[in-house]
């Protein structure tokens, strides 16, 4: 399975990938919401990891952007505290879950299986 993960902080960036890749993911990786709406737009993925505020192009457009698709795709959407009404529209605009950071890489792990259906 394949995951596009868009955070611009790079400790979570690296933290979130080595434990994806530990459980079996395919990881792809971007640091800005512009590059991630251009892998989204050509490549295939099997679920979304974005942060809501980030460069060039924010989760909410990404959001955007997949609705677009024909084929949906499940988004986790991450997000810092004090946030609730980027998240809210986060959630109206399709997110299919979110997690304040810092969080446990445990539970996103238990989450994205929830979101795939893997055991």
């Amino acid at each position: 399975m394949v995951v596009l993960l868009a955070e611009d902080d790079e400790l979570i960036l690296k933290t979130i990938e080595h434990k994806l890749k530990k459980e079996g993911f395919e990881v792809i990786l971007t640091r800005n919401g512009q590059e991630a709406i251009e892998l989204i737009r050509t490549q295939q993925m099997d679920l979304i990891i974005s942060d809501i505020m980030m460069p060039f192009a924010s989760g909410i457009e990404i959001l955007a952007e997949v609705k677009q698709l024909e084929r949906p795709i499940p988004i986790m959407m991450l997000s810092s505290m004090g946030q609730e009404d980027i998240v809210i529209e986060a959630f109206q605009l399709g997110a299919s879950d979110y997690m304040i950071k810092p969080f446990s890489p445990n539970e996103l792990i238990l989450r994205i299986n929830k979101l795939l259906n893997r055991p």
